[in-house]
Formats: C-alpha cells, sequence, structure tokens
C-alpha cells in the first residue's frame, strides 16, 4: 500500500472525504490531487495532511516489513534497529 491508499484508507477510517481533507487544508481536492500525483511529495506536504488527520507522519506510510523504510523526499533506503531503553 502506497502512502496515497495510506491517506485514503485513514480518511475512510475517520469517516471523511479526501475533499473534506482537502476543506481541512484550505485547499481544492484538485490541488490536494495534484499533490499526491508525483511519486515523491514534499515533506511539508505529508505533515500538512498528518496534522489534519490527527496522526503521526509516519502513520501515513505501511509499516516496514524487511527493517527499512524508503525515504518518500529522496528515495533512499534507510535501515531500521531497536535498541532498548536498558
Amino acid at each position: 500500500m502506497n502512502f496515497r491508499e495510506k491517506i485514503k484508507t485513514i480518511c475512510s477510517n475517520q469517516g471523511i472525504t479526501q475533499k473534506d481533507l482537502a476543506d481541512k487544508l484550505n485547499i481544492t481536492d484538485i490541488s490536494l490531487n495534484k499533490s499526491l500525483r508525483g511519486d515523491y511529495p514534499q515533506l511539508q506536504t505529508l505533515e500538512r495532511i498528518a496534522a489534519a488527520l490527527n496522526v503521526p507522519v509516519v502513520e501515513l506510510f505501511e509499516a516496514p516489513a524487511s527493517g527499512s523504510i524508503i525515504c518518500p523526499k529522496c528515495g533512499t533506503s534507510i535501515e531500521l534497529t531497536a535498541k532498548s531503553k536498558d
């Protein structure tokens, strides 16, 4: 699931349409669709969408299965490792 599908799912779970989301962002639904059309939307756009949906930015992406994520801005693979608090 890509970030566009994830945003649609979050909207659906919250009972809002993408038009409602666009209204929260004070933009048209056409502008919202345009900003999400590219492979890597601007981080600022994703932050605004996450804030409007009241979710962290990372929730706009599918959880990684392999211990790495792909940066939505530059496409670089980032390896994740968990550390204990001890």
